[in-house]
């Protein structure tokens, strides 16, 4: 149910605020869907080794961690700008570093701030999928990340469900091709079905803001 008040989210009891395009809401509280996937034991795998190598750190590396979570600006639901904890740096960078294959750190790196993708050119078919992007090639170091959403309707605008199928090498040339690991993930491509895709650029242990595209499949 729609209604007026102040920026709010969460959940209080049986009742969920959110928000999303046509302004705030209420719900029925729900149980999140776990769907115990290889990917999600992954990822939460990485997390949690990350969090255990934490408590391992001295008290300098710590507060190293600590400097950087305080330059590591995020943005939260409602909009506010927020900066990280110690820990929540560490997990973050070192989480990023699993994914792209990389070696975890212990001590703080200086913040970098990777480039996002100029534009993006898919081609999108039931026998190819590839990524056309600027700049190319990446920067040294820097890897592309590809998350993208499962086949939806043509007519969707939006989707929130986007999985990590694809990481580049290093300072990789366009195009990206990822038709192997679309189809590995969610199958060959329907014609008339849409993909929804958000790119972002990784370099050393940190990540770009995301370039969003989706195309149709041809």
């Amino acid at each position: 149910m729609k209604f007026l008040g102040p920026p709010s989210s969460g959940s209080e009891a049986g009742t969920t605020k959110a928000h999303n395009r046509f302004g705030q809401y209420t719900r029925n509280r729900r149980t999140p869907v776990n769907p115990r996937s290889t990917r999600q034991g992954v990822v939460r795998a990485a997390f949690s080794v990350a969090s255990a190598a934490w408590r391992a750190l001295t008290d300098a590396q710590r507060a190293g961690w600590k400097d950087l979570g305080l330059q590591m600006v995020r943005t939260g639901s409602l909009g506010e700008t927020y900066t990280l904890q110690g820990n929540q740096a560490y997990v973050a960078v070192n989480a990023a570093n699993a994914a792209a294959g990389n070696a975890q750190v212990s001590d703080a790196p200086a913040l970098v701030t990777p480039s996002a993708l100029l534009t993006a050119t898919l081609t999108l078919t039931a026998a190819a999928f590839s990524i056309a992007y600027t700049t190319t090639p990446l920067p040294a170091g820097a890897r592309l990340f590809v998350f993208a959403s499962p086949q939806q309707s043509a007519g969707r605008s939006f989707s929130s469900n986007l999985r990590l199928i694809f990481v580049s090498a290093a300072a990789a040339a366009s195009p990206a091709n990822v038709y192997a690991a679309y189809v590995a993930k969610f199958g060959v491509p329907i014609v008339g079905n849409r993909v929804f895709l958000s790119l972002i650029t990784y370099q050393s242990g940190f990540l770009s803001g995301p370039f969003y595209a989706s195309q149709v499949v041809a």
